[in-house]
C-alpha cells in the first residue's frame, strides 16, 4: 500500500506523469547553480568560469539527498595519462556538502575545464521500426531535455597528454520519470591518433545505505539503495545486476575519512567504468563514445513501488520491450510442415512462428535455393499476418581453427565455449545473419547465448588488440547487430540482458529441466516464475515455456501431446501465461490436433486480444503461488477505461471462495470501482480510504477467474 505521503501527493507520477516536463534552468537564488530537473528529480551543477561540478542529486518527491560530496564529472585516461573532467577538490568533509564551501574549492591539477554547454532534445539511441503491437503510450525517442558540457585541457597540460582532445559530458533527463542518462564523448582535435585507455563516465559520492562500524565475515555491507544504475553495455546475465557487474561498481571512498566504518570500507562511491579497457585508438578528427548509463532515483523503499518505477523506466528508455507477440516454437523445419504451422497460427490468432532449436533449420546456410525457400515461406506467412523467425546458436559453441575466445590464465568461459566475434568466423557469422534477414524477410531472431562478456587474450587485428580491448570490441559488435535488427523490425529473443540495445525478451527466470516435471507441478512453477520475474521485468520482457512435446525428458507425464487428450491442462497453461500478460514459447509440432483443441486455443487467444491492453499493462503482486491457496495478481493502467484486471488462480482440486483485500491505488480509482466478473456479473464496490477494495472471489477447481475494474 502507498504511504500516507503518497496518498496525499498530487499527482503521483506513476499514475499521471504529464505535468513532469524536463528542463535545464538557472537557479532563482544562486547565480552559479543550474538544475536539470523535471519536478521529480534534480541534478544540480555549480558553474563558474572553467568549472562545472555536480553538487546535488535529489529526489524531489521525498526530498532525499542522494550525493554527499563533489567528485569529477568523469575521468579519462588518454595515452596513459589520467585526467579528471570537471569537478572540484578541497571539500572539508565528505559526509555532507555545504554550499558555502564551494567558493573555496578548486579544480584538480591537470583536470579538463569547462568550455561551454548546449541544450537540446534527447537522442534517438537506436532506430525502432514499429511493426507490431506495443504499448500505445510508447514515445520514441523519449521526451525530455539533453545537456552537453564541453571540457578541454589547459594549454600547459596538452603537451603532457601528448594529444589534443575535448570531452563532452552528456546528460539526458526524461519527461515523467526520475531517470537520467549519462555518457561521454572524447573527440580527437589534434593531428595525431590517440588512445582512450580507460574512462569512468560517472563518479558519484552517494549517501551510504547503512552505517556500520565494523564488518564481520559472512555479513555483507549493503550498497546504497536510493538509486538504480544500469547501462546499455550489459551482458552475461538474466538480471540487471549480473549483466552490469563489469561496468557498475560500488567502491569504497578513501576521501570519506569521517564515515562510521572503522576501516572506511562502506561501498558508497559509484564508479561506472569498464573493468577492461576500452583501449580504443581514435584517429585525428574522429571521436570515441562511451556506453550510456541510466540512473533511476527511487522515491520509496516500498518493494512494489520501486518495482513499478523500474518497469516504467524500461517502457520509457526501451519501449520495444512492450512488443509481446504470441509465439509458436515450431519443432520441425520441413517446409511443408512449416506452412501448415503458419496456417494453424493464423487460424487460432498466433502472431509468430519460430523455427526452434533441433528443428533442422540452419540460419547460416547461404545457398540461393535455401534462402529462396525461406523467403517464399516468410512471404506466405506475411500474407496470413504471421511473422516467421528462426533460431541461431552463438555462445556455448566451439568453432576451432583459432576462432574461439582464449581466456586469461585461471579464468573460465561463461558457457564453456564461445566463438570470438572478432575472429574471421565471427565476422562471417554476423555477415551471414544479416544476409539471411535481408534476403528472406524473417522478422524474428531467437539468439541463443549472445556474447556474454568473455575476455579474449588473442590479438585479432585490425579489430582487437588483445585482452584489454576484447570485451569492449566484442560487446560493441553484439550491440550493433541488435540495433541493426531493431531498425528492421526484427524481434529478438535472447537469454541475456541486451534490452537497452534492442532485444525484447529474456527468460522470465525459468529452469529448463522444470518443464520435464509432471504437468501439475509445471503449472505452479509457471506462475511462481512469473510472480518472481515481474519484480524486475514487465510481463512482456520475459518468456515462459509450454512443452507441447517432450522437452529435456519427463516422458508422457510431462508433455501435453497428444493435445486433445490433455485439453484441461493445455487450457490451464495458456491461462497461467496469457492471464498474466506473459507470452510463452509453445514448443511442439502443432498448436492443435483436433477441432476441440483448435477451438480451445482460439477462444483463449480471442479473450487475450480483447483485453490485451490491460493484460499487457503493469502488475501489482498479490499472493505468490504455493499450490495450496489462491494466488493472484492485479493488472493496472490508469490510462485505460479498463483500468484494472484481477486474475485469480486456484491450484487445488476443490472450488475456493475468498474475500480478498485488493490495493487499487495504481489503477487511479479513488471512490468507486465497477467490477465485472468472468461470469458477466457486474457490481459497484467502494474504494476504501487506504485505496483497497474488498472483493469476494470464486474460483473453480484448478481454474482461473478474472475481474475487470472500471
Amino acid at each position: 500500500m502507498p504511504s500516507v505521503s503518497w496518498a496525499q501527493a498530487s499527482p503521483d507520477w506513476l499514475i499521471n506523469d504529464r505535468s513532469f516536463e524536463a528542463e535545464f534552468k538557472k537557479s532563482a537564488t544562486d547565480p552559479h547553480r543550474y538544475e536539470l530537473t523535471n519536478g521529480l528529480v534534480s541534478r544540480s551543477f555549480y558553474l563558474r568560469e572553467n568549472i562545472c561540478a555536480t553538487v546535488g542529486l535529489e529526489s524531489l518527491s521525498n526530498r532525499e539527498a542522494i550525493v554527499r560530496a563533489v567528485k569529477p564529472e568523469a575521468v579519462v585516461m588518454v595515452n596513459g595519462v589520467s585526467h579528471q573532467v570537471g569537478g572540484l577538490v578541497g571539500q572539508p568533509d565528505h559526509a555532507f556538502l555545504k554550499d558555502d564551501w564551494l567558493s573555496g574549492m578548486a579544480p584538480a591539477a591537470g583536470s579538463l575545464g569547462l568550455v561551454g554547454w548546449k541544450v537540446g532534445l534527447p537522442d534517438e539511441r537506436l532506430k525502432w521500426k514499429r511493426i507490431r503491437n506495443a504499448s500505445k503510450q510508447s514515445v520514441w525517442p523519449p521526451g525530455g531535455v539533453k545537456v552537453s558540457f564541453e571540457y578541454r585541457l589547459a594549454p600547459k597540460d596538452v603537451a603532457q597528454a601528448e594529444a589534443e582532445f575535448r570531452v563532452f559530458v552528456n546528460y539526458e533527463l526524461y519527461d515523467g520519470v526520475p531517470v537520467f542518462c549519462k555518457w561521454i564523448t572524447v573527440e580527437n582535435i589534434g593531428s595525431n591518433a590517440l588512445v582512450v585507455d580507460r574512462f569512468s563516465s560517472e563518479v558519484l559520492a552517494v549517501v551510504e545505505y547503512d552505517s556500520r562500524v565494523e564488518l564481520r565475515e559472512g555479513v555483507s555491507y549493503p550498497q546504497p539503495n536510493s538509486i538504480h544504475v544500469e547501462t546499455d553495455f550489459a551482458f552475461g546475465g538474466f538480471n540487471f545486476e549480473n549483466a552490469n557487474r563489469h561496468v557498475v561498481h560500488w567502491r569504497t571512498d578513501p576521501e570519506y575519512s569521517t564515515q562510521v566504518n572503522y576501516l572506511k570500507s562502506a561501498p558508497c562511491l559509484l564508479d561506472v567504468s569498464p573493468s577492461f579497457g576500452p583501449m580504443q585508438t581514435v584517429k585525428s578528427g574522429q571521436e570515441f563514445q562511451s556506453f550510456k548509463t541510466f540512473e533511476l532515483v527511487f522515491d520509496s523503499n516500498d518493494r512494489e513501488r520501486r518495482s513499478l518505477s523500474l518497469r516504467k523506466m524500461y517502457r520509457v528508455i526501451a519501449p520495444w520491450v512492450t512488443e509481446n507477440p504470441l509465439m509458436h516454437h515450431m519443432r520441425d523445419a520441413n517446409p511443408v510442415e512449416v506452412k501448415r504451422a503458419i496456417d494453424e497460427a493464423a487460424e487460432v490468432g498466433f502472431e509468430m512462428v519460430i523455427l526452434s532449436f533441433g528443428s533442422g533449420f540452419n540460419i547460416e546456410n547461404e545457398t540461393p535455393a535455401y534462402l529462396q525457400q525461406w523467403q517464399d515461406l516468410a512471404d506466405y506467412a506475411a500474407s496470413k499476418q504471421v511473422e516467421l523467425g528462426g533460431y541461431s546458436l552463438l555462445s556455448s559453441r566451439r568453432i576451432g581453427g583459432g576462432n574461439d575466445i582464449v581466456p586469461p590464465d585461471g579464468q573460465k568461459l561463461t558457457h564453456g565455449n564461445c566463438p570470438s566475434l572478432t575472429s574471421e568466423w565471427g565476422q562471417e557469422y554476423f555477415r551471414r545473419l544479416r544476409r539471411f534477414y535481408d534476403k528472406t524477410g524473417f522478422l524474428c531472431l531467437e539468439h541463443d547465448g549472445p556474447y556474454p562478456g568473455d575476455i579474449d587474450v588473442t590479438e585479432r587485428l585490425p579489430l582487437q588488440k588483445g585482452e584489454l580491448d576484447s570485451q569492449w570490441v566484442q560487446g560493441q559488435i553484439s550491440n550493433d547487430f541488435y540495433k541493426w535488427c531493431r531498425e528492421r523490425g526484427i524481434y529478438i529473443n535472447a537469454p541475456d540482458y541486451y534490452y537497452l540495445s534492442g532485444t525484447s525478451k529474456c527468460g522470465m527466470g525459468y529452469r529448463e529441466v522444470n518443464w520435464s516435471l509432471p504437468r501439475a507441478l509445471q503449472l505452479v512453477h509457471a506462475r511462481q516464475n512469473i510472480y518472481d520475474g515481474t519484480w524486475y521485468k514487465t510481463p512482456s520482457m520475459g518468456w515462459m515455456f509450454v512443452p507441447l512435446s517432450e522437452y529435456h525428458g519427463g516422458g508422457a507425464a510431462a508433455t501435453i501431446e497428444p493435445l486433445k487428450d490433455h485439453l484441461k491442462h493445455y487450457a490451464q497453461m495458456i491461462d497461467s501465461n496469457l492471464g498474466l500478460g506473459v507470452q510463452a514459447c509453445y514448443r511442439g509440432p502443432r498448436l492443435f490436433d483436433s477441432p476441440e483443441t483448435r477451438e480451445l486455443v482460439k477462444q483463449k487467444v480471442v479473450w487475450f486480444k480483447k483485453y490485451r491492453d490491460i493484460l499487457e499493462s503493469d502488475v501489482i503482486h498479490g499472493r505468490r503461488p504455493d499450490g495450496r491457496k489462491l494466488d493472484w495478481m492485479l493488472h493496472v493502467n490508469p490510462e485505460l477505461d479498463d483500468c484494472g484486471m484481477l486474475v485469480v488462480y486456484n491450484p487445488t482440486d476443490q472450488a475456493l471462495s475468498e474475500r480478498l483485500k485488493v490495493n487499487v491505488y495504481y489503477t487511479g480509482l479513488r471512490e468507486i470501482a465497477i467490477v465485472m466478473s468472468s461470469e458477466g456479473k457486474s457490481s459497484q464496490v467502494d474504494v476504501q480510504r487506504d485505496y483497497t477494495i474488498d472483493l469476494e472471489v470464486d474460483v473453480p477447481p484448478n481454474g482461473m477467474s478474472w475481474y475487470l475494474l472500471k
